[in-house]
Parts: C-alpha cells; sequence; structure tokens
C-alpha cells in the first residue's frame, strides 16, 4: 500500500536568471500572473488554482514538483515517511499547508492540501460544426481572436533519468500512483517508460501524471499543460512562432498513449513546456497495458519525435 494517494498535480517548481524573460515568455504561452516578488514569479491558468508554475530567481535549474491531497490527515501519513519534513504553513499565492520530500533524483517534492481556490478566469468559448451535428453554429460566422492559447491548469510532469524503474517505484509507493502504460525495449522486464495516473478510485482522471523515462540523461524532460480546444491550442502555436524568439520542439500531432493532442516548446533557458488538449481519462479500474518502444512511442498522426526530445533533460 502507498503511503498516501496524492489527487493531482499542483506545479512545477524551476529556477531562471530572468524573472522578466521567464513571465514575457510563460505569458506568451498563456499564462497569468498571480504575483511576483523580487525572487519569485507565481503563474496561473484559467481554472481556480492560485499557481501552477513558479520561477525563482538564480541559475537556470528544474528544482522539483508540487502535488495536491485531498486533506490534512494525508499530511499527517506523509509526515512520518522516511526523508519528509514535517507539516508546514504553505507561504505561496493561496496559503495551504505542505509536507516536503526529496525524490531520489534531489528534487523537491512539495505534498499540498488546504488551499485557497481563486476566481476562474474567462475563457473564449465558440461552437464547433462538425462530425453528426453540423447545425450547432446555424446562422453564425466562426471567428476567433488572435492571440496566445488560455492555458487551464498543469496536468504533468516528465522526468528523465538513468534507473528510472526504481524511480518510479519510489513515486508510486510514496504517493500512489498507478500505472496506465508501461513501455520496454528489447526484453519485455526492460521497462523504459512508465505512464502513471493518479489512483482515485472510480473517479476518471487524466492518463498520465507522472512519468519518468530512462535516459542518459538526468532531470526534467517537459511540463505539460492543458488547454481547452484545439483551435486554442494552434492559436498558440501562431501566437509563439509569431514571436520569432522561441524554439519549437515537436508537433502538432497526437499521441497515441495518452491520446492528447499535443505541441512543444523550450523557454529562454531550454525547458520544454508543452500544449495538450483532449486527452484519454481512466480510472483505478483500467489494467495497465505493455508495449514496446515501437508500438507505445510513435504519434497517431503528425511527426516522429525527434532524437533531441527522447534525451532531452534539463537538470
Amino acid at each position: 500500500m502507498p503511503v498516501i494517494k496524492v489527487s493531482d498535480l499542483a506545479f512545477g517548481r524551476l529556477q531562471s536568471p530572468s524573472l522578466d524573460e521567464a513571465e514575457e515568455f510563460l505569458s506568451r504561452f498563456g499564462m497569468v500572473r498571480t504575483e511576483r516578488t523580487s525572487d519569485r514569479l507565481y503563474m496561473r491558468g484559467t481554472d481556480p488554482t492560485p499557481f501552477i508554475h513558479v520561477t525563482h530567481l538564480g541559475p537556470s535549474k528544474f528544482l522539483g514538483l508540487g502535488f495536491h491531497v485531498d486533506n490534512e490527515d494525508d499530511l499527517r501519513k506523509l509526515a512520518k515517511a522516511p526523508g519528509a519534513k514535517g507539516i508546514e504553513n504553505l507561504d505561496e499565492p493561496g496559503g495551504g499547508k505542505r509536507v516536503r520530500l526529496t525524490d531520489p533524483l534531489g528534487y523537491q517534492v512539495d505534498v499540498i492540501c488546504g488551499q485557497r481556490a481563486v476566481e476562474e478566469l474567462a475563457v473564449r468559448k465558440h461552437t464547433v460544426n462538425w462530425g453528426y451535428d453540423k447545425l450547432r453554429r446555424a446562422g453564425q460566422l466562426m471567428r476567433i481572436t488572435r492571440g496566445p492559447s488560455q492555458v487551464k491548469r498543469i496536468a504533468h510532469a516528465v522526468l528523465m533519468c538513468q534507473g528510472a524503474k526504481e524511480k518510479t517505484r519510489w513515486y508510486r509507493e510514496m504517493l500512489g500512483f498507478i500505472p496506465s502504460d508501461e513501455v520496454y525495449a528489447g526484453p519485455k522486464e526492460n521497462i523504459i517508460a512508465s505512464f502513471n495516473r493518479c489512483d482515485r478510485g472510480d473517479t476518471y482522471v487524466d492518463h498520465h501524471t507522472f512519468l519518468c523515462f530512462e535516459g542518459p540523461n538526468t532531470g526534467l524532460n517537459h511540463l505539460s499543460f492543458e488547454v481547452p480546444s484545439y483551435d486554442d491550442l494552434m492559436l498558440g502555436h501562431e501566437y509563439l512562432r509569431e514571436a520569432n524568439k522561441y524554439e519549437h520542439v515537436w508537433g502538432i500531432g497526437r499521441h497515441l498513449l495518452g491520446s492528447q493532442i499535443y505541441d512543444y516548446w523550450k523557454d529562454p533557458w531550454g525547458r520544454v513546456h508543452e500544449h495538450w488538449t483532449d486527452t484519454d481519462v481512466l480510472n483505478a479500474r483500467t489494467p495497465p497495458n505493455l508495449l514496446s518502444a515501437e508500438e507505445g512511442l510513435v504519434s497517431q498522426w503528425g511527426s516522429p519525435p525527434p532524437q533531441s526530445f527522447i534525451t532531452h533533460a534539463i537538470p
């Protein structure tokens, strides 16, 4: 049995040498500033979570991840786990409490509860005439306002390291993740990637929230953020491309594992941020799949992943 079962990913925590440049990229990517101090930047999406991305001032570095739990009982259980800090008040937007851990790669893991929700932000909406319902927008014209994507929430994080199978076991035993799909190379016991979701019983959740890849480098492969629609993803793609200062990594395409429509971009320091929309959702009754790398690590449509992305990791 795991120590606790987290309910979702809360935020990614990075360090950057310029908060101005970080805010410019994240705003163009589709987030909104929650708070900024002399040494920290907090950004949010349109959902009522107070922040989903933290930037500390300093040399470029990946610092860690935050996860939600539903109640303080989980924090009390976790505080007794090996290496855990005691329960602390969270001195960040929305408040709440946390327990801090250090994962096997040395990254900080904050497990939090009791954050105060904020008001949702308005999202542009439009009706689509397609499929078997071609009259949903009858008599109306489609006119989309150009601009950045509207990021809803942080959705998943992907790490890379050697010994990924063992590192994944820690996240499962400590935080309660369960496998959706596992990918092997060569013999079936040689698992090189594990797509893990939150265990919320009968409640349906995203196909994956945490993924650890076997690879030659150690660090963050990417952080992933949900946007509300395919049109929104395309608007964001055009808006980032027109800036002519950020590197496009991969996309647009549709993954096989998870089925998301995806688009990947690098921030000014090479940290990859993904937009996606439309994912598979599973509950705890869905059994895991085992697939070969040739079967699993492909797109349903779109180009294959570039080799530079397959080995990408920022410490």
